[in-house]
């Protein structure tokens, strides 16, 4: 099993709010869609979550920095974040 501070761009911090909604795994995590962990979080643990770690979980999720997504996906996850307000 891999610690999920093990993945790019997973802090203590967003580990740590990964683990108060039942991700506790890099199955677990990479199972649920960036926009469900991230809904999820903003309801359970932090409504403040802001559109970095948005990224940071898709970057994650796809096993890269979050600097390495293209503009096109940075887009999309905009679009997201900006429904949820």
């Amino acid at each position: 099993m891999t610690e999920l501070s093990n993945l790019p761009n997973i802090g203590k911090v967003l580990e740590e709010n990964l683990r108060k909604i039942g991700v506790t795994t890099e199955e677990k995590f990479k199972e649920k869609g960036t926009e469900q962990i991230f809904f999820e979080i903003r309801q359970k643990v932090d409504s403040g979550a802001c559109l970095h770690m948005l990224y940071g979980i898709e970057g994650a999720r796809k096993g890269k920095p979050m600097q390495a997504l293209t503009k096109e996906e940075k887009e999309k996850l905009k679009q997201f974040y900006r429904s949820l307000s």
